[in-house]
């Protein structure tokens, strides 16, 4: 733990802390004081005025999120479309990719579930092939495979960073160096690393990059956002346009607009919006660095004492480990543990093979309680979540 952290700030600035225990940070975290005031205000803003009349008025406040995700992510603001959750995101760039018969989509063991739902639905329209990359010998994919499986058939290089299911960091930076040597798009799904740790499109080399709002990045739900690099925006071809994304210039012709905006809708949540570029810049003032390492330790002290306990196996692969804790109990079903934390007032979410059925599957994994930590999180409250689960299954 770094010795100038805040933690007293952190908790304050969260008043969920005073009610629960709570370690579903990768479910959704629970938003700091300001973020549900800039939402709240804009709700009470459209009751006082009009919807439309309130949006006007807050126009400098929507439009400064996109220059939050611009800073967030170190690219530019017109790289930059909002959208209302992180698959629709994800869909927006990859179903914009003019798939044909024979192209290949290379992505990991351990890509989400509907990502993969994707890819299959494209794979039957299309004639696409999906090959997944193996992983290496610390359970994240291997970059010399991935360099290995490159040919001139490639369409994509799809990867999740984060996967729902375990502590796993996925080498993202070493695979979009394989990508930019190849000239292969890449397409990073970035939704349960945003907000945990530092994320530089450049350095990642990723064409493509999707998020949400409401998990480490503290925002409301219904919020989300996509990265296109610019020189990749003329290459794909929106799903579906509406009068925001394009211009009807005439009555047999319209004009898309030239920047990320393209992959939006006209209509939206305001006041998510809003708050999505409060949340953003509240983890920016903390400083990403800064977060990243306490969240990291506070998860490896979770991981390493619920290793010493009886009848318990942590899930969790990777060289690098983030604040994603996944494990299961002995005679302990993970919906039973869940509920019985959760009657303790203490929340954690149980993840089911379906969810990333490669891995699963591979492992023979099946459901498992994961337990997610932020930096608001006290090392306190890992000690008592250990008392707690110990107290649970001796009954």
């Amino acid at each position: 733990m770094t010795m100038s952290f805040d933690l007293d700030r952190a908790r304050r600035d969260t008043p969920g802390c005073r009610n629960v225990l709570h370690f579903n940070n990768a479910g959704m975290s629970l938003t700091p004081t300001p973020v549900t005031a800039a939402y709240l205000a804009h709700l009470r803003q459209e009751e006082a005025t009009g919807g439309y009349e309130a949006a006007r008025e807050a126009e400098a406040a929507s439009e400064h999120t996109y220059d939050a995700v611009a800073r967030l992510l170190h690219c530019r603001r017109d790289e930059v479309a909002l959208v209302e959750n992180a698959t629709r995101a994800w869909d927006m760039a990859f179903y914009g990719i003019p798939f044909q018969k024979g192209d290949r989509i290379l992505t990991s063991t351990v890509s989400y579930a509907s990502n993969f739902i994707a890819f299959l639905h494209v794979a039957g329209r299309t004639g696409a092939v999906v090959d997944v990359v193996p992983d290496d010998e610390y359970g994240q994919i291997s970059v010399s495979a991935l360099r290995d499986m490159i040919d001139d058939r490639v369409k994509l290089i799809a990867l999740t960073h984060v996967p729902t299911n375990g502590g796993l960091v996925n080498p993202a930076e070493d695979v979009g160096r394989v990508a930019r040597a190849a000239g292969v798009p890449y397409l990073l799904d970035a939704c349960q690393s945003a907000g945990q740790m530092p994320l530089d499109v450049e350095a990642l080399g990723c064409d493509m990059l999707s998020a949400t709002g409401r998990k480490f990045l503290r925002g409301p739900r219904g919020t989300g956002f996509l990265y296109v690099r610019r020189s990749m925006i003329p290459r794909l071809d929106p799903p579906f346009l509406d009068l925001h994304a394009a211009t009807w210039t005439a009555p047999d012709r319209y004009e898309m607009r030239p920047d990320a905006r393209r992959f939006e809708t006209w209509e939206g949540n305001v006041a998510g919006k809003i708050a999505l570029g409060t949340a953003i810049d509240y983890a920016l003032d903390w400083g990403l660095g800064a977060l990243w390492e306490r969240t990291r330790r506070l998860a490896a002290d979770l991981r390493s004492r619920l290793a010493a306990m009886p009848h318990t196996t942590v899930h969790d692969k990777g060289r690098t480990k983030c604040g994603i804790v996944t494990f299961s109990m002995d005679a302990h079903p993970a919906e039973d543990l869940r509920r019985r934390l959760r009657d303790l007032h203490i929340n954690v979410s149980v993840i089911s093979p379906a969810a990333s059925r490669l891995d699963a599957d591979a492992r023979a994994l099946g459901d498992m309680v994961r337990a997610s930590v932020h930096y608001y999180n006290a090392e306190e409250e890992i000690e008592r979540f250990i008392r707690a689960l110990s107290s649970v299954t001796q009954r």
